[in-house]
Parts: structure tokens; sequence; C-alpha cells
């Protein structure tokens, strides 16, 4: 069963995805500051999903982070700004979503990357 770490400092959104992706049979943890995410690395993730704009820090910097201790790690950016689409730290990721409370278009692309990539 593929591991997802979600990153987000908003408690509601994150419980949201955590239970949507739970019920697709995937495990899930979760992460509210992008430090949190770097130690909850040694879970070995097979996906992250990674506000930009967190509380307290700046998810790009730690999208940069994550991709240094694993290249291969599957990773979505996930932010209410699409302006953050111009920044080439987020190219790093391996896609790019808008927030939303609708969770379609984020389950479809994680089992998207999920498929394209062997687990573990």
């Amino acid at each position: 069963m593929p591991t997802i770490l979600v990153v987000d400092d908003e408690i509601n959104l994150r419980s949201l995805y955590a239970s949507e992706l739970q019920d697709q049979g995937y495990r899930v943890i979760t992460a509210a500051s992008g430090y949190e995410a770097l130690r909850l690395l040694d879970a070995e993730p097979d996906l992250v999903i990674l506000d930009i704009k967190l509380e307290h820090d700046n998810g790009l910097e730690f999208l940069r982070r994550m991709k240094e201790v694993r290249p291969s790690l599957a990773v979505i950016l996930n932010s209410g700004f699409s302006t953050y689409k111009d920044d080439f730290t987020s190219w790093l990721a391996d896609a790019y979503l808008v927030k939303s409370g609708n969770t379609s278009e984020l389950l479809s692309k994680v089992r998207e990357l999920l498929e394209a990539r062997p687990v573990g």
C-alpha cells in the first residue's frame, strides 16, 4: 500500500486530504510544517502533497530539500495561488495543482503519479 505524506498548515485541508486518500486505500501521514515533513521522510513516503505557502515556511524551499534527500520522490505542489508556477523551483515537482475542496483532480493526479513509479 503506497504511503502519502500530506504537508499543509491548514488542519481542515490536511484532514480532508488524509480522509479522502485513506478512503482510496492509501496509508497517509501528515505534517503541518516543512520541518516536520523533512523528519517524516524517514517513513519513506511514495508521494508528497506539499502546500507552498505554509504558515512559517516556504514550501518551495522544502521541495528543494526533499529532492536533495530523495531525488526520485514524487511531489505534488498544492497551492491556493497559481503564481508560484513561474518560480523555477516549482519545476522540481511532478505536478502543480491549485487547492480545492473538490479532491477529484488531486486523487486523479495521485493515482497517475503512483502508477508511473514503483512503490517503495
